[in-house]
């Protein structure tokens, strides 16, 4: 045989061998429950073992597509290994089984040590990686030539080889088409599109006039759902029927209690205009939104469970086992904490938490806006760290203030004349008071500042300046409610919350 077409077929063998291995597993996933792929639990262990720095520049340089580039990384990785698996194969089998069976071990592993997994989640890895292994001996290892006859090759290697190779791929791709058919059945859109949410007891007023200065390029005061800010850790959007979503709240109570997704829904339902702000947002960033959200009090919850002496923290869990800790007191204070079910006047999207999640004003969502919440559990936070928290974010997460700048754009060239500088600002539970702007160091100007609902609202402001020839920066800062102005000094989002003022740079000719 070749030595070129030899290796050529290892290679190929070696890809193919990994197809089998994913497209197996994700099937057997499928069958035994809602479970990850190898590929997800991997992913999902390296998010959980990223340095916080690596995350942050994660977020900032691939936005809400990290995730993607993630997953993309990871089956470059498998692509590469297991061409270097099957080369390795048509010499040393031993050390090639050993290492595409140290890879599933790994899978194995990373699908165990998930919150809330147990012996069965590590079933697809296994299966898939002995069914891999399998595969790459028959495709990659030379047959051994007959007792009394010649090996195998020319024409009739070629033959079986393309035959192997064509059933390989057969069991790749339908072990991945059914796995992903059978996933599918999971899927609760259906179910989110045929939900009926009650009118509230409570509703919101109208947006008071002026609310929205409706400027081509400036912020709406309301974020449409498609548009509203995704930052988590779920590398698959957790799929939770409504009718088999149980809510727990235990621990540190007299009367736990457990809650249908119906009896959620009895419950009297209020409306509340609130901004959600990311601790990951850096100064001027992205990852702030503002919606109507429908939703039961959570203080009313808590007070019928009977919290006891003592506690101070719920700690929230996701269906796919993400924490959030939050202040008991946050919750009783008399701000709009929700149970949430639904947000812009329809139930919550799949991305955002249906079939219910956390809603409580004030307080960075990493510490207050657990989505797909199945479990509550009141104690200290001396005794349990909530998921971030782990990671050397602070316990306690107030929002600060700041001010962007949405117009100009940055870098935007504009002829010399009126320009209008535009933005929003936010001081969750404070409100914003005032915003400035000035441009290259001169003198502050205040802005003005469109209409809100409520103090758990952002803010848009804007001014109008007589803007001249020539490279110009303009900055803005805001004041809130209490009187405090946001800090010029920079600070990174880590440990709780980006500070600084914003600026621009622009042109004008």
């Amino acid at each position: 045989m070749d030595i070129g077409a030899g290796r050529m077929r290892a290679a190929v063998g070696g890809l193919l061998a990994a197809g089998v291995a994913l497209g197996v597993a994700e099937t057997v996933a499928a069958l035994i429950g809602p479970r990850p792929g190898p590929m997800i639990a991997v992913g999902s262990a390296m998010v959980d073992r990223t340095p916080e720095a690596l995350k942050q520049f994660a977020i900032r340089q691939f936005g809400d597509k990290d995730k993607l580039v993630l997953v993309g990384g990871i089956a470059v990785g498998v692509v590469l290994l297991s061409l270097l698996l099957g080369l390795l194969a048509r010499r040393r089998w031993p050390l090639a089984a050993a290492g595409m069976g140290a890879f599933g071990l790994l899978a194995a592993a990373a699908a165990v040590t998930r919150p809330g997994a147990g012996p069965l989640d590590a079933l697809p890895a296994l299966i898939g990686i002995t069914a891999g292994i399998f595969t790459l001996r028959l495709l990659c290892v030379p047959r051994e030539p007959a007792p009394e006859g010649p090996a195998v090759g020319g024409g009739a290697g070629r033959r079986r080889f393309l035959a192997l190779s064509a059933g390989a791929a057969g069991v790749a791709v339908a072990g991945g088409g059914i796995g992903r058919l059978l996933a599918s059945r999971r899927n609760v859109e259906d179910a989110r599109a045929a939900l009926r949410l009650p009118a509230p007891a409570r509703p919101a007023r109208p947006l008071p006039a002026g609310v929205d200065m409706k400027m081509p390029g400036l912020t709406p005061f309301v974020t449409s759902n498609k548009d509203f800010y995704r930052v988590d850790t779920a590398l698959v959007l957790p799929q939770v029927d409504p009718a088999d979503w149980t809510l727990r709240i235990s621990g540190l109570v007299d009367r736990p209690i457990e809650l249908t997704f119906d009896d959620l829904l009895r419950r009297p339902l209020l409306e509340y205009d609130a901004t959600m702000t990311c601790v990951s947002n850096e100064v001027g960033g992205p990852y702030v939104s503002s919606t109507r959200w429908l939703g039961a009090s959570l203080a009313d919850l808590l007070r019928e469970a009977g919290v006891r002496s003592g506690a101070d923290q719920l700690l929230s869990r996701s269906a796919d086992g993400w924490t959030a800790g939050t202040p008991i007191e946050a919750i009783l204070d008399g701000r709009e904490a929700l149970l949430a079910v639904g947000m812009d006047g329809e139930p919550l999207p799949i991305a955002h938490g249906f079939p219910a999640r956390m809603v409580v004003p004030g307080l960075y969502g990493y510490g207050s806006a657990t989505k797909w919440v199945v479990d509550m559990k009141v104690t200290r936070f001396t005794d349990s760290k909530a998921y971030w928290v782990a990671r050397g974010y602070a316990e306690r997460s107030t929002i600060k203030t700041l001010a962007r700048i949405d117009l100009p754009r940055p870098l935007q060239k504009l002829p010399a004349g009126p320009v209008v500088v535009a933005g929003v600002a936010w001081a969750q539970r404070r409100g914003i008071s005032a915003v400035e702007v000035r441009v290259d160091d001169g003198p502050w100007r205040r802005a003005r500042l469109a209409a809100v609902p409520n103090t758990d609202t952002w803010r848009q402001w804007s001014l109008e300046w007589a803007a001249t020839p020539g490279v110009h920066r303009i900055e803005t800062r805001a004041t809130d409610g209490s009187g405090a102005t946001q800090q010029q000094r920079r600070e990174p989002p880590l440990p709780d919350g980006a500070t600084g003022w914003h600026s621009v740079v622009v042109t004008i000719t």
